[in-house]
């Protein structure tokens, strides 16, 4: 199976001889730019950069630091041009020898072979040729931490916490941290006015160790104050402080406020939110502040595209509004159509619904959802038609927990296994997530967990059953940079009350997909009775488990393995476990990695799917 997205977002762009390929506006390969044209009196140069040093990680920092080396494909602006740029390579260089503690290492760099501090103010060059630069860096030894000194509210604090303990390599930026992370807790204590007074380092060089000095100022502790809202425009400026849930008398912590702002901006309405604090307490000692907001445009609509060589194309459009009544109510109504290219027209794939969102409903913690989706679905194991309505609310009991609960009412006919059927099902589903995650887009460290029940009652068959599903995902780094990443997933199910003929198809459970076993088709994973013909089953588990290891800063490579099992009845027996294996690759965007999956079903069925290849935007998992 292959499937690929089709976008109008892509644009090659083509200048003179310069190739580029752009994807959402950002350059994949090639060059988009025709610097000799666009900078005046452009000079070209040649440069280099010897660093005279065996340390693999010092040699890389210096060289990403400098700006001569990295733009060395663009020319500069006139003959000064390229001595402002060596000037500010030579305090890049400098300050890149200071974070890897090198207080003694000099940069010496040359223009057509002259220091540039023996350059005259109005230099001129000879531009018969790229004009030679030399940067040449002689590193100096390791400085190390001999004596530390806390002051004022950071004198009782320990130097070893902030990685300052005596014999500690003293890098400039772990002399920064140190300050910076004094000051953020101190504010963690309701203090908003804290403030580093004092940071002084003095480098002995006779004996390569440094004496730090630190101190602050606490300030008193204070409460948040009175709630401004500048910027608005569409939205009333009382719901977004109640929704920020910055109140005044709350207690006061940078995490209140970087959570505030958050919130505000996942409502989609906001272009940017601001949080402003005052310089100085109110006369009842409080700390006043201001939500500034730039709203964005509040309609939108868009459509997309996509191929499987199994289940031919596929198009899709939706239609929304972010802030209904001036509370940041969305409105979104969405279609599909599916297996286009099919010769049966009653095969074709329709889905189209209309989701109405109500965020702080009732709390701000709340949001209050309601939706209608009618839908046809034509997998290889059953067609289904159904409607659904629904009515639910949301509540965030912290940053990482939220608990949902909803009622819904559908009805579906099928034609599957059992023959044709029609069921009219009401359903309270109730679920729990907790994130703790480091990143929703593309996690590093930390985990996922969710759980779901959904008691349900057949009113044509008088058939009660209920569902229970739940799923852990966990994601461990390995080295500084979080280079390679290992990720695993497992999910079960499984169905209590009715024979599977009594359940809809839909409520059924098969896997195999880019969902959970890739290399398989889509649902294809199933029990399957004596004519062939996959039935669902009533529990399941899947497992997966990938190595997302990155090659460059934008490119990196999956290889992964899934395995899964759906048994007939209400506990797998594990009697028949399907695992599939491949490669993906990703590649790093703003919005989240693209990603691209190749996978083959390591015990395939007979006349089954023999590979799979999945594409789509963030980590599979």
């Amino acid at each position: 199976m292959m499937v690929i997205a089709a976008t109008a977002a892509f644009s090659p762009v083509l200048t003179g001889e310069a190739y580029a390929f752009k994807l959402f506006g950002i350059t994949i390969f090639g060059e988009d730019d025709n610097d000799s044209e666009q900078v005046p009196d452009p000079l070209r140069y040649d440069a280099n950069l010897a660093t005279n040093t065996a340390d693999p990680d010092l040699k890389e920092a210096l060289e990403n630091s400098s700006r001569l080396i990295g733009d060395e494909d663009r020319p500069v602006s006139g003959d000064l041009g390229i001595v402002v740029k060596a000037r500010d390579d030579r305090d890049r260089l400098i300050a890149a020898l200071y974070e890897k503690a090198r207080y003694g290492g000099v940069v010496t760099i040359t223009i057509d072979g002259k220091n540039i501090d023996d350059l005259p103010p109005n230099p001129t060059f000879d531009r018969s040729r790229p004009v030679p630069v030399q940067v040449a860096i002689e590193p100096g030894p390791v400085f190390r931490v001999k004596e530390v000194q806390f002051g004022g509210d950071a004198a009782s604090r320990n130097p070893a916490d902030y990685d300052l303990a005596p014999g500690e390599v003293a890098g400039s930026l772990t002399i920064i941290k140190a300050g910076d992370k004094i000051v953020e807790q101190l504010k963690s204590e309701g203090r908003p006015l804290a403030k580093l007074t004092t940071r002084q380092v003095v480098a002995d060089h006779r004996t390569k160790t440094v004496d730090i000095v630190i101190a602050t100022e606490g300030g008193p502790v204070a409460p948040i104050g009175n709630v401004g809202v500048t910027g608005q425009k569409a939205v009333r400026p009382a719901f977004i402080q109640r929704y920020s849930r910055l109140e005044k008398g709350g207690a006061y912590s940078p995490e209140a406020l970087k959570k505030a702002g958050e919130r505000l901006r996942a409502l989609g309405v906001f272009s940017s939110v601001t949080i402003h604090e005052a310089d100085s307490l109110a006369a009842d000692g409080t700390l006043p502040m201001t939500i500034e907001v730039s709203e964005g445009k509040q309609r939108y609509f868009g459509v997309g595209a996509n191929y499987s060589t199994i289940d031919g194309m596929g198009v899709q459009g939706y239609w929304g509004h972010r802030n209904l009544f001036g509370e940041a109510e969305s409105l979104r109504i969405e279609g599909t159509v599916g297996r286009l290219g099919e010769n049966d027209i009653g095969n074709l794939d329709y889905s189209t619904g209309i989701l109405f969102t109500k965020p702080g409903a009732f709390f701000p913690a709340a949001t209050l959802k309601a939706g209608i989706l009618a839908k046809t679905e034509n997998p290889d194991a059953y067609n289904a038609s159904l409607i659904t309505a629904s009515l639910g609310l949301s509540y965030e009991l912290t940053d990482q927990d939220t608990a949902s609960a909803s009622a819904e009412i559908s009805y579906e006919k099928d034609d599957d296994a059992f023959g044709d059927n029609e069921y009219l099902t009401f359903a309270l589903p109730l679920t729990y997530e907790r994130d703790a995650r480091d990143n929703k887009l593309n996690p590093t460290e930390g985990y996922r967990a969710t759980l779901a029940a959904t008691p349900s009652y057949e009113m044509f068959g008088s058939t009660i059953f209920s569902s229970f599903e739940g799923s852990i995902t966990g994601y461990q780094s390995i080295g500084t940079e979080d280079n390679v990443v290992f990720a695993g997933k497992v999910a079960a199910g499984l169905l209590i009350g009715g024979e599977l003929p009594d359940i809809p198809a839909t409520r059924r459970f098969f896997a195999g997909g880019g969902g959970s076993v890739r290399g398989y088709g889509y649902q294809e994973i199933s029990p399957y009775n004596a004519e062939d013909d996959a039935t669902g089953g009533k529990s399941y588990v899947t497992a997966s488990l990938e190595a997302r290891v990155r090659i460059t800063e934008t490119i990196g490579i999956v290889p992964f393995i899934d395995v899964g099992t759906v048994g007939s009845e209400e506990f797998p027996d594990f009697s028949d476990i399907r695992a599939g294996a491949g490669i993906g690759i990703r590649y790093a965007t703003p919005f989240g990695p693209l990603r691209l999956d190749f996978a083959v079903p390591l015990n395939k069925y007979e006349n089954g799917t023999s590979y799979g290849i999945y594409a789509g935007i963030g980590q599979s998992f």
